[in-house]
């Protein structure tokens, strides 16, 4: 079961790389992005591609310009996550054949990011938004479009997020921070798991 769960691991380090994968894809979650603001983060993500590119959909966050799209294309990765949404960006992602996150936070954002041939919206920060600001938000957008709500997002909120029409969420700090051990993230993945699929029972 492929679950709409996107591990943002911001600051991990190469040496580190594969075995948190490992452990994040264990637990239930495949679908993880190392954010370009981490250390030797193509190193990460090509690692992790090398070990779990088949069993995962593994890519990069706080992608800003055409070029970084194009140096994580080139460690094997298929997805492209950034906090903006960025026209040139988006259309380098879909010309490599990746699939395109951007940040958005309005509807004029939203619909342009649509128009620039995103795959998806990634709210954020989401905080902002609520659960108020994103069904306002769902009643105009396209029903097919995926939202992932990222910021400020865990199990405490995944229910009332759902049914405000949220397809899933990115989780940063409450699963991953500089230093946690693999044993304490996988725990960490396992609660979220969880916490996920009884929110989608609910």
């Amino acid at each position: 079961m492929s679950r709409p769960l996107i591990a943002i691991l911001r600051g991990i380090t190469p040496a580190e790389a594969s075995a948190h994968c490992a452990a994040l894809i264990e637990a239930g979650i495949t679908r993880i992005e190392v954010p370009l603001n981490s250390p030797d983060p193509l190193h990460s993500i090509g690692l992790m591609v090398q070990d779990f590119g088949d069993d995962a959909l593994i890519g990069a966050g706080t992608v800003l310009t055409p070029q970084q799209v194009r140096d994580v294309h080139d460690t094997g990765a298929r997805l492209i996550v950034s906090p903006n949404a960025d026209a040139e960006v988006i259309a380098e992602s879909k010309r490599l054949g990746m699939e395109s996150f951007p940040g958005v936070l309005t509807p004029t954002e939203c619909f342009a990011a649509l128009k620039a041939g995103a795959d998806g919206l990634k709210i954020f920060p989401s905080f902002l938004l609520g659960t108020e600001g994103l069904k306002a938000i769902k009643a105009v957008l396209p029903p097919e479009v995926p939202v992932f709500m990222v910021g400020g997002v865990g199990p405490e909120n995944f229910a009332e997020l759902i049914a405000a029409g949220a397809a899933g969420f990115g989780i940063g700090s409450s699963l991953y921070k500089p230093g946690r051990s693999v044993q304490d993230v996988a725990a960490a993945a396992r609660e979220m798991v969880a916490a996920y699929d009884e929110a989608v029972r609910a």
